[in-house]
């Protein structure tokens, strides 16, 4: 369990696989479109079968190469094809799509130097692609976890509001050192050293705990380092379009207090904290196996609440 925790924080490129499944059918009557941007983006614009403008919430999954349905190389919960559906039968539209990793992993074609900025750059593009359709009464952006800072960062002016789901508040670094701590005390303090070392030295470290390799080994540390590089409570303070901050008292990954530091960064933000809701948006109970088996069992639901508080927000 606390290994497979750790496992969905990482930038998971080093968890390449050969295989991948995909499910992307859309069991709504209303018109689901693929929508290839670039090479890197590959998604699915949802649309409901309404005859005017209707609102579109752009969804960004979190760290690891995710598809657009919410699911890695490991797990299949479809988090976000579900949240999609749940939007789209209140009337609003939404676009998904494959992160770059998980188009380059699939295709083969995966590149050792991707940086947390090339998925800022993917979201502006998707951003830029959207921005001025007619089709749209508003465009709403919609981060999980990692999603939740690169959609901030592609924030402009066509932008009408933001949601951020189980997203960070503190630097990747003191979230990781968190993460830790809870789950393998004692090598948190070794995971803060090296953290330390990567921002006062130009060169990677090399002496790395082999237990630590696959989040802080030397072919990870360029990419850790442009996340490093930006801090979410200092950024949302500039923000200011209407946001919506959400967090899952039963969030093992990322603590409901990072939820309560954004709000406390920008107090003009609506917090909503959900009761008994996990990362991935599942309703779940106190049992940690169950809650752990709502990763790769795409039956459990997603919270009520959640549903109900982003579709608020959108349509307010």
């Amino acid at each position: 369990m606390n290994r497979f925790l750790i496992f969905l924080l990482l930038p998971a490129f080093a968890f390449a696989q050969n295989t991948f499944k995909m499910n992307n059918s859309e069991s709504s009557t209303s018109k689901a479109t693929q929508i290839d941007i670039n090479d890197d983006i590959k998604g699915t614009l949802l649309i409901p079968a309404i005859d005017k403008k209707v609102p579109l919430v752009i969804l960004f999954t979190g760290s690891g190469p995710n598809d657009r349905n919410g699911n890695s190389m490991m797990t299949r919960n479809d988090s976000h094809k579900q949240l999609a559906q749940a939007l789209d039968s209140a009337g609003i539209a939404s676009y998904r799509f494959d992160k770059r990793t998980f188009t380059m992993l699939k295709e083969r074609r995966m590149k050792v130097d991707v940086s947390f900025n090339d998925f800022v750059t993917d979201a502006k593009s998707v951003v830029a692609n959207f921005a001025g359709d007619q089709r749209f009464s508003k465009i709403i952006l919609a981060g999980h976890s990692q999603g939740s800072l690169v959609a901030m960062l592609a924030i402009d002016e066509s932008i009408d509001g933001f949601i951020s789901i189980g997203g960070a508040a503190d630097e990747i670094d003191a979230i990781v050192v968190q993460q830790i701590a809870a789950q393998a005390p004692g090598l948190d303090k070794e995971a803060a050293k090296v953290f330390r070392q990567m921002r006062s030295q130009d060169s990677l470290v090399s002496d790395v705990n082999p237990v630590l390799a696959s989040m802080l080994g030397p072919e990870i540390q360029p990419f850790m380092e442009s996340w490093m590089a930006y801090n979410p409570k200092e950024i949302i303070k500039d923000v200011k379009i209407p946001v919506l901050i959400i967090n899952g008292t039963r969030d093992r990954q990322v603590n409901v207090d990072q939820a309560e530091k954004l709000h406390a960064a920008l107090p003009a933000s609506k917090l909503v904290i959900i009761e008994n809701m996990n990362h991935i948006f599942k309703k779940v109970g106190q049992d940690d196996i169950m809650a752990a088996k709502s990763y790769t069992d795409p039956s459990f639901k997603l919270h009520p609440e959640l549903i109900e508080s982003i579709i608020s927000f959108v349509k307010h």
